[in-house]
Parts: C-alpha cells; structure tokens; sequence
C-alpha cells in the first residue's frame, strides 16, 4: 500500500483531531505534515477503539 493511499477517511481523521484537540493545528498549517506522531498515534488508537466497539 502505497503513502498517499489512506486506510482512514479524512472525515473519521478530522472528526478525533477535534475530539483530541488536535485539528485546530492541521487547519493553521493546512495539512497533517506538523502533527506529531505522538498525536498520529493517538488519533490510530481512537479510531481502533471506536472500530472494535462498532464489532462488538
């Protein structure tokens, strides 16, 4: 799978940016590039959380 093929929708990515208080930074800058890995990782983890509670 290439980069630039994402696994998440932009607007799941979006709505848990906001939700982590993280999506005021990816609108200042215009793009994901200056979001940390630390808060990417978050933003992974939320949306498997919210994944494995929709299977359930």
């Amino acid at each position: 799978m290439g980069r630039n093929k994402s696994v998440m929708s932009e607007n799941l990515k979006e709505e848990i940016a906001k939700e982590l208080g993280v999506f005021e930074q990816v609108k200042k800058d215009g793009g994901w590039q200056n979001v940390s890995s630390k808060n990417c990782g978050n933003i992974v983890s939320k949306a498997i959380e919210i994944a494995n509670r929709s299977v359930e």
